[in-house]
Order: C-alpha cells, then sequence, then structure tokens
C-alpha cells in the first residue's frame, strides 16, 4: 500500500500555459500580453465585459485563431507559438459554443458521437453509451434538437464536448440562452457533471454572480488584459483592483482625507493605520451600509425590492449623491422617512489616486483591527 500522501494540484504543473499571448485586429489589440496557468482538474470563469478578448483567447486555445505573439501549450506540448501551429482536431481541444451547435439532422445521440470518427465503431459506441448515462440523456438520446429544450440542448452539446475526453473543455457563454431559474439548476448540473469527471475547463462569462458560483479560480479581463484573479471568495470580497470592485457589484465611492491613524470623510472619521498622506476614496459596497439607532443621519430617497433584496436610497446632506444600501432584512422604512445609518468598517477598502483608472485597493483597518 502506498502511504506517501496525495500530490496537491497547486504543485502539478500546468495542462494549459499561456505565455505573453497577444491578438491585433486591424492594428488593434484584442488580447495584450496575456498570460494564463491552468491546472488539471481546474475550472476556471473568465469574466468581464463584451469585447474584452475572452472569446478570443478560448479561440486561440482551441486553435481556431492565430497568434500575434507569445506561445500556448497543452501540457508539454507547444500548439501555437513562433513558427509553431497545431491543428485543432490535433489539440484534443473541447469546445461548447453558446449556441450549442447541434447538427439539426442527428439525433441526440449522433450528434454526442460525431467527434469521435476517428475512434473505432464499437468503442465509440460504448463512450457514446456511457457519456448518456453519465448525463442522464437516455431519454432525450433518439430526438433530434428541434423536439428538445433549451436545457436539454445545452446538456446534449456538453455531452458531445465530453465525449472525446478532452484535455480541457473551453465553454463560451454556455449558459446565457437559458432563463434565469434553469440557468441556475443547468449551472449546478453541468459543475457536478465536471467536477465527478474531473475535467478541466475554462468557462467564458460575462454575468458576475455566474463566474462567482461557477470557478475555482475567477480570472477578470478588461480591454485585453487580465486585471485581476483569484478564488471567488477573495476576488469578491478582497479586491486588489478599483477596475474588480466595480466589476462585481455597485459601490458607494466616498472621499477621505487621512488624518494619523484616522480617515476623515463627509460620513464620518474610520480608523485606518497605514501611513497614508494623499487623499483616498472609500469603496463601500451597498451591503456594508445598514440602518442603525446610531450613526449619521439620513433621508430615505428611494426604495425597491430586487426579489430577495431590498434596496434603499439614502440621501446624506454632506454627500453629492445617495448611498445605496441592499439587505436581505425587509425595513418598515417609506421614502422620506429620517433614518441613521452605520458602516461595517471591515467590509470598506481605500482607494488611493484616481478610481477611473486601474488603482490599487487596500483594506481599511489592518488584520490587528481596531
Amino acid at each position: 500500500m502506498n502511504d506517501e500522501p496525495p500530490i496537491s494540484p497547486q504543485v502539478l504543473p500546468p495542462i494549459l500555459e499561456i505565455c505573453g499571448v497577444t491578438r491585433r485586429f486591424g492594428g488593434v489589440p484584442a488580447l495584450d500580453n496575456v498570460s494564463l496557468k491552468v491546472r488539471a482538474g481546474e475550472i476556471v470563469a473568465l469574466l468581464g465585459h463584451s469585447g474584452c478578448g475572452k472569446s478570443t483567447l478560448l479561440r486561440i486555445i482551441a486553435g481556431v485563431e492565430d497568434i500575434d505573439g507569445g506561445q500556448v501549450a497543452l501540457g508539454s506540448q507547444v500548439v501555437v507559438g513562433s513558427d509553431v501551429f497545431v491543428e485543432p482536431e490535433i489539440r484534443n481541444v473541447g469546445m461548447m459554443f453558446q449556441d450549442y451547435a447541434l447538427f439539426p439532422h442527428l439525433t441526440a445521440r449522433q450528434n454526442i458521437g460525431f467527434g469521435l470518427k476517428k475512434m473505432p465503431r464499437k468503442r465509440a459506441a460504448a463512450r457514446v453509451a456511457a457519456i448518456i448515462e453519465r448525463l442522464n440523456l437516455e431519454s432525450l438520446s433518439e430526438r433530434y434538437p428541434h423536439m428538445m429544450s433549451g436545457g436539454e440542448q445545452q446538456r446534449v452539446a456538453l455531452a458531445r464536448a465530453l465525449a472525446p475526453q478532452p484535455h480541457i473543455l473551453l465553454m463560451d457563454e454556455p449558459f446565457s440562452n437559458l432563463d434565469r431559474g434553469l440557468r441556475e439548476r443547468i449551472r449546478r448540473e453541468t459543475v457536478d457533471v465536471l467536477r465527478a469527471l474531473g475535467t478541466t475547463a475554462i468557462i467564458v462569462t460575462h454575468d458576475a454572480e455566474e463566474a462567482l458560483a461557477l470557478g475555482d479560480r475567477v480570472v477578470l479581463m478588461d480591454k485585453g488584459r487580465i486585471v485581476e484573479e483569484g478564488s471567488g471568495e477573495a476576488i469578491y470580497r478582497t479586491p486588489r483592483t478599483a477596475d474588480a470592485a466595480l466589476f462585481f457589484s455597485h459601490v458607494n465611492i466616498v472621499p477621505a482625507q487621512p488624518s494619523g491613524e484616522w480617515l476623515e470623510s463627509p460620513i464620518g472619521r474610520f480608523p485606518d493605520r497605514r501611513a497614508r498622506t494623499a487623499p483616498v476614496r472609500l469603496f463601500i459596497r451597498p451591503q456594508a451600509v445598514a440602518l442603525a439607532e446610531q450613526g449619521i443621519p439620513a433621508r430615505v430617497s428611494g426604495r425597491m425590492l430586487l426579489g430577495e433584496i431590498e434596496e434603499l436610497m439614502l440621501t446624506v446632506e454632506t454627500l453629492n449623491e445617495p448611498l445605496v444600501m441592499r439587505t436581505t432584512t425587509r425595513s418598515e422604512v417609506e421614502i422620506g422617512d429620517d433614518v441613521r445609518v452605520s458602516f461595517d468598517t471591515g467590509s470598506i477598502l481605500v482607494c488611493e489616486g484616481d478610481h477611473t483608472k486601474t488603482r490599487a485597493l487596500t483594506p481599511l483597518v489592518d488584520a490587528g483591527g481596531v
């Protein structure tokens, strides 16, 4: 019996390594010196606004798009780089498209087996049968795409992408065509399947909530560059850049001035142990704002129910813009009511310089607390 402890995925060599990749269209960089490593079994959510370069990066990995600089390696093999280009069909990279791209004249079973034509017939049939059973697609196996719902088509498309047992699966906005309730269910089922099979995957999305729910790691892109990456928990709660903080939710931005171990602001003074000298901006998420018996005076200027969340707009005399507050607790206040507001200082981030540019964020209070 082998008593050696299992090797951590973090010390395994990457299954995908992208080094300094650049791609231009008409002189405009779609990707600008992008580098990324993905390890075996990892699910990476590639996030960003439309046009940020995330789909271009997927096409380059798949081999349907060339590069202008850098290189991409799958395992130990460079598949695109200086004087190297491995054809897509040799890379063993799975691709699942936004519109699923099922062949309308083929049944689900035939669609799933389409990428196995070079495999011996009996072995291919066994592979198709296994993936159909794994994804519980028996009842759909002889149906054509027009006989399936959107969610059913998505599951068949996933099965087709997984059937060749790819080194890595690339998914481009795979849930965007589904309505919200169905999207959440199919998303959970898809992640369960990927984890059960140990599949390495990169999932492109423009939905921040989806990225946080999907990825072992979230990679945020903007204007052809990777702005920030990390676990969903870290990138949401303690983003290192203003870009990341502003992407994941609304942020109340309040100016502040350092004064010793304090930051003086229009909404009060806050403890801060960092030796700052220049004016800063406080980044306060709506969830860090609360109604309280003690706090600064404000007036309710708006109220909106957002399903499980209630949003209040709170006008503060010393601020030019109302504070946005969000809570899962229903308040009894009405528009026009005078209230008092407090803040969760442990959730406040400090931005030095102009927040409209990529600037570093730091926590308001150091780990030692106050």
